[in-house]
């Protein structure tokens, strides 16, 4: 393979190192490809959550060797997998059955060309039409990174034999988790997957993005159940570009972002909260873009706020059949401020997915997105996989419930207010829950805000 030439177009990541774990490989557990059926009446024939996963996920790595070189890297899945295991929860769920998505499934969100790039490796591609893919394969070139590995970017490593099958494998779970889930065959499911997804578009790969797992299994749902309005919620610390792009102009589809991005200048630089959509999506997108950098850093009180304020008022007006999460846990404490630096707290996911919990009759999948630091990526996903399963987990304490949002947030939460939803709140208001207390969503469009022991019920204003 040829030194190239070419670097996509993007600033870097400039993430840095997180711990590495061992990264001995089981023994390959990937399964003959099944597809479930096609039906939303079936009856729900089993409300345990399941677990995806799949060891296979493990074998993309750079093939310098050196996963202390790499913050996206195979221990991430190995660690989240273990705790889950060490603290009881794998046996308290059942493990789906993985596959790789197909080239067709890839293609509702990824141009032809971009799929063939880098969903096959040599000995599928000898089964496509040679003509076509070696006039693909020679438009393309890819990067010798300082580590001596190759990449796609200067963040994105490749593997020629293993990254296309880790990628498909991942996408296929997430899907087959959505469609189960959709079906009510399961009650909810959470993805232990890589590589993330969020950051790939139509025909790049970005930030150690090669296949936009939920916008593929949300493009699944549309195409292969009709489900007709999808919430998608990414937590993720950087702003999921790749799924906004593919559904800016779909009203079915509901994505809401929260993320840290100051004016612009963190990675990868979009998500400004007037970035709303376009044509007939034009409201259904909506970016919590948090500026001030880390002055002081977001955390809990902030995304407590976000989520009583913007996410779950617009999320129960949309009424979604299905909740999609790109849950990545870089915003969670233990992340340097090149990775995010943000102060929320691993039992605030949990907390938060008990609110998402409470839209579309609970059917909600999560995704492993980012998230580098391995405590505070395994306390995460423990809390939220305790969510899931309706355990009794340690809640958040009151002072914590009562902490008012810091100046920058509500500045942020401000640049929220819209036109496209009954429920959007005027900026007096906002100013008035920083000052006296904090708002809390208890059914639809209505609203209580407690202060001073005293609750006062307010409606949402229509514009």
């Amino acid at each position: 393979m040829g030194v190239p030439s070419l670097i996509w177009p993007h600033q870097p990541v400039s993430r840095s190192r997180s711990s590495p774990a061992s990264t001995s490989l089981p023994p390959a557990s990937h399964q003959p490809t099944t597809i479930p059926s096609m039906s939303l009446s079936n009856p729900a024939t089993d409300t345990q959550l399941r677990l995806a996963y799949d060891g296979q996920m493990q074998k993309h790595q750079c093939i310098c060797g050196d996963n202390s070189r790499h913050a996206e890297h195979a221990g991430r899945i190995q660690s989240i997998w273990s705790r889950l295991h060490e603290r009881g929860l794998r046996s308290q769920c059942e493990r789906i059955r993985s596959r790789k998505a197909t080239l067709e499934e890839l293609q509702s969100v990824h141009s032809e060309k971009h799929v063939l790039l880098f969903g096959t490796n040599p000995l599928n591609r000898l089964k496509l039409d040679s003509r076509k893919l070696a006039g693909i394969l020679s438009q393309h070139v890819f990067l010798m990174l300082p580590c001596g590995g190759v990449g796609v970017d200067i963040d994105t490593v490749w593997n020629e034999h293993h990254t296309s099958a880790a990628s498909r494998i991942a996408a296929g779970c997430v899907t087959d988790l959505a469609l189960k889930v959709a079906q009510r065959e399961l009650k909810n499911g959470f993805a232990v997957v890589r590589p993330p997804g969020h950051h790939a578009t139509h025909s790049s790969p970005l930030g150690f993005c090669f296949f936009n797992s939920v916008a593929i299994a949300a493009k699944q749902l549309q195409q292969k159940l009709s489900v007709s309005k999808i919430l998608i919620v990414d937590w993720d610390v950087h702003h999921g570009n790749g799924t906004q792009e593919a559904f800016y102009s779909d009203p079915s589809v509901l994505y809401i972002s929260l993320h840290r991005y100051d004016d612009g200048n963190f990675f990868p630089g979009s998500g400004h909260p007037s970035e709303v959509g376009a044509g007939p999506g034009e409201g259904f997108n909506v970016n919590v873009g948090w500026t001030g950098g880390l002055n002081p850093p977001m955390g809990d009180a902030e995304y407590l706020a976000a989520f009583r304020a913007v996410v779950m008022p617009i999320a129960h007006e949309f009424s979604p059949d299905v909740v999609l999460v790109s849950a990545g846990f870089d915003a969670v404490e233990g992340h340097p401020s090149s990775l995010g630096g943000y102060k929320v707290t691993a039992k605030c996911f949990g907390f938060l997915t008990r609110q998402l919990m409470s839209l579309a009759g609970g059917k909600v999948v999560m995704a492993l997105e980012g998230g580098h630091d391995l405590k505070a990526i395994c306390d995460a996903s423990e809390a939220c996989v305790s969510a899931l399963l309706g355990m009794e987990v340690e809640p958040l304490s009151q002072s914590v419930l009562d902490q008012k949002p810091c100046e920058n947030a509500v500045l942020s939460l401000q640049k929220m207010a819209s036109s496209h939803w009954m429920c959007s709140l005027p900026e007096l208001f906002l100013k008035k829950v920083a000052v006296m207390g904090k708002l809390v969503m208890v059914l639809g469009l209505k609203y209580v805000l407690l202060f001073e022991n005293e609750i006062k019920e307010r409606a949402c204003l229509q514009n």
